[in-house]
């Protein structure tokens, strides 16, 4: 979790918010889902975790806000 701080992913006030990206990737999760647009759901945090990810020979991890992840009926249900 403090390669995404070494590697300039986020800085070192990030640290819960690098654990919860280490854990979803070590555990190997499908689908990571947040409301935080500054330090997670962020196109160029994404990449750079997955950057880091990609080097220690994981997969990407999907990051999405639940908004993306919910599917409604017709009526916004």
């Amino acid at each position: 979790m403090l390669v995404y701080i070494q590697e300039k992913v986020v800085g070192k006030t990030s640290l819960s918010d690098c654990i919860h990206i280490a854990l979803a990737t070590l555990t190997n999760a499908d689908v990571l889902v947040s409301w935080n647009f500054k330090h997670m759901v962020n196109v160029h945090r994404i990449r750079g975790y997955n950057s880091v990810n990609y080097k220690f020979g994981h997969k990407m991890l999907e990051i999405r806000t639940p908004r993306e992840i919910l599917e409604y009926d017709e009526n916004g249900n």
